[in-house]
């Protein structure tokens, strides 16, 4: 019987952010979450534009999926980034 490798780098693993990843990649699994399901994009399309085995997407969308609070809690460190980065900026967004 084969056994099962599995590729995905745990946040409390990874040297990438902190953040769960593709093992040997830089693809973060919210990353592949975001372009599969909130963009839209085929798991085959995502794929191919990374380079990667479709298993890894299914992969790293399970992960994501099984780890709920592990990625609510990265999503909380990029939105405190991402408003930290606004509140330093001396840039003002064009208004609508």
């Amino acid at each position: 019987m084969a056994t099962q490798q599995y590729r995905i780098v745990s946040a409390e693993d990874s040297e990438l952010h902190g953040e769960p990843h593709i093992e040997g990649s830089r693809i973060t699994v919210r990353d592949v979450y975001g372009r599969v399901e909130q963009c839209g994009l085929s798991p085959d399309r995502v794929a191919e534009r990374y380079n990667l085995d479709i298993a890894d997407i299914y992969e790293a969308l399970a992960y994501y999926h099984n780890n709920p609070e592990e990625m609510r809690q990265v999503e909380k460190r990029h939105e405190r980034a991402a408003a930290e980065a606004r509140d330093r900026s001396s840039l003002t967004p064009p208004s609508a």
